[in-house]
């Protein structure tokens, strides 16, 4: 009942109208961003933290836009895998098995439809997981010390190269490469400087934002210059249809949007299996569990209701370890986490006594957010399919225009602005070198963090390293740890076994 009392403290805070707006802003830009392929939920966040600063938002109006962005890029990546097979972003990939050949048999406007109440579904019921597991999380996280939490740093390293990472060793780099990162600057300890190489700039470290925007939102821009001379994307409008689907079909998807909400959940709650697990996870478990005709995969709207649903309901579960535990569940609570430590909120057990406006205002706007994506994106469509119609040299020098505005009017630095573009650079040459980009960004993230609780743990056990795993809620962090390092070496063969064969299914056109 607790839990229902700060709900509805945390409406007052998100009913008021510069929260509304900002709500309905940041779900029609994300589900924009969503819409355009390669840019998704972590990249599209990312580019607006520099709008939120610029605006200058207070914390609770500021987490309101970019989580509703977040939800909006959720909502929007099925647009472009329905419509013209190809994924907005990696979750939305397993909506292409059903979505687009229901676009083939002339039902694309009806998916639409399907996809955005099963979004809506898996959206909400996360959500009232959130407003009920994160406290009891909480709860739990008050018995954390300093071996417990570098225990759980070391968790979130270990699983956040991703289910879907293709060579371990790479996330293992990119991990290294983001703790190096952070240690740029002083020793918290004993004030020496670490790889500043004489430059005042650096004293303070690499400013977190600055990275996250180089690597995220730069990146982007000089992977479209290396592809300029590619196609540059669709030339007429794709055929919608009718979409309003009919009473029966919702009837018969109903179900598998209620299963799959739940499987999504439970692995979105898990730090760093995130929405790609999530989708891939509902829609196999649900092609076993109701697919006995060998629909799926033709243009079932189960196979189109199950992934949508799954990777909505990850993408609320993965706001739980990053609100309770200040451990991010996937790569876009990654960025939001970086959001909230540079408005000086810092999540975790303390955060919903610290500052319940905020975590419970981004709770509500949640709710409401979820609502207006709904009445957004059906009658809407039609626009958003002219999104995908927009050209990226046209896209990608207002990307570049927000990213260098922002990060200036934030510090002031020029000094900044050269640090991005390197930023940037790197970011471009480690995706080239397929390199996942979170894990350097949680080393920058949460080095420090990992750092000090470590020398805390070692002082206070004089030096003695087995004091890291002397209580039995450290023992299972590291197990867990293990695992979910070892876990894509199999789960994601898995994946990548589905995804050639998606290949070879779109390979042998039907028709």
């Amino acid at each position: 009942m607790d839990a229902l009392a700060s709900l509805a403290d945390g409406f007052l805070v998100a009913l008021t109208f510069q929260n509304l707006f900002l709500a309905l802003v940041g779900c029609f830009l994300g589900t924009v961003m969503g819409a355009l392929p390669g840019l998704g939920p972590s990249n599209g966040v990312a580019i607006l933290i520099p709008l939120a600063f610029t605006l200058g938002l207070p914390a609770a109006p500021a987490m309101i836009l970019l989580t509703s962005v977040y939800y909006g890029a959720m909502y929007g990546g099925r647009i472009s895998s329905i419509l013209l097979n190809i994924p907005g972003d990696e979750p939305a990939m397993m909506t292409t098995l059903d979505g687009y050949p229901m676009t083939k048999k002339g039902q694309g406007g009806e998916a639409l439809a399907i996809s955005g109440v099963a979004s809506f579904v898996g959206a909400f019921l996360a959500t009232w997981g959130l407003v009920f597991l994160a406290p009891v999380l909480v709860s739990v996280a008050l018995l954390f010390g300093p071996a417990e939490y570098f225990a759980l740093y070391a968790l979130a390293f270990a699983t956040l190269g991703g289910i879907a990472s293709r060579n371990q060793a790479k996330s293992l780099f990119a991990a290294s490469l983001g703790l190096l990162i952070g240690t740029i600057g002083l020793d918290p300890q004993t004030g020496t400087q670490r790889f500043t190489f004489g430059e005042v700039h650096l004293y303070d470290g690499i400013d977190f934002l600055v990275a996250i925007v180089g690597l995220f939102a730069l990146s982007e821009v000089f992977v479209f210059l290396e592809h300029r001379l590619g196609k540059d994307g669709p030339t007429e409008r794709p055929k919608v249809g009718r979409i309003v689907p009919s009473l029966s079909m919702m009837r018969y998807c109903t179900p598998t949007m209620l299963r799959t909400s739940l499987l999504g959940f439970l692995a979105g709650v898990l730090p760093g299996a995130g929405a790609s697990l999530g989708s891939f996870i509902a829609y196999s478990v649900e092609k076993r569990l109701v697919d006995r005709k060998g629909t799926f995969g033709t243009g079932d709207p189960r196979g189109v209701a199950a992934p949508e649903a799954g990777n909505n309901a990850a993408a609320g579960g993965a706001l739980v370890p990053m609100l309770a535990l200040g451990v991010p569940g996937s790569g876009t609570t990654a960025v939001l986490l970086a959001m909230l430590l540079a408005l000086n909120v810092t999540p975790g057990p303390l955060l919903f006594t610290n500052n319940p406006d905020v975590v419970w205002g981004l709770i509500a706007a949640l709710f409401i957010g979820n609502f207006m994506l709904l009445a957004m994106n059906i009658p809407m469509v039609g626009l958003f399919v002219r999104v995908l119609l927009v050209p990226p040299r046209y896209l990608m020098p207002v990307v570049a225009m927000v990213s260098f505005v922002g990060i200036y009017g934030i510090s002031g630095s020029s000094f900044d602005l050269l640090v991005m573009i390197v930023f940037g650079v790197a970011g471009w040459i480690l995706r080239k070198l397929d390199v996942p980009l979170v894990p350097v960004i949680l080393g920058v993230l949460l080095g420090s963090e990992m750092e000090v609780n470590l020398r805390r743990a070692l002082t206070i056990s004089d030096g003695d390293w087995t004091a890291l795993v002397a209580s039995p809620l450290s023992i299972i962090l590291w197990s867990i740890a293990v695992l979910g390092f070892l876990a894509p070496l199999l789960v994601g063969r898995v994946m990548r076994r589905r995804r050639q064969d998606t290949a070879a299914y779109e390979g042998a056109d039907p028709d």
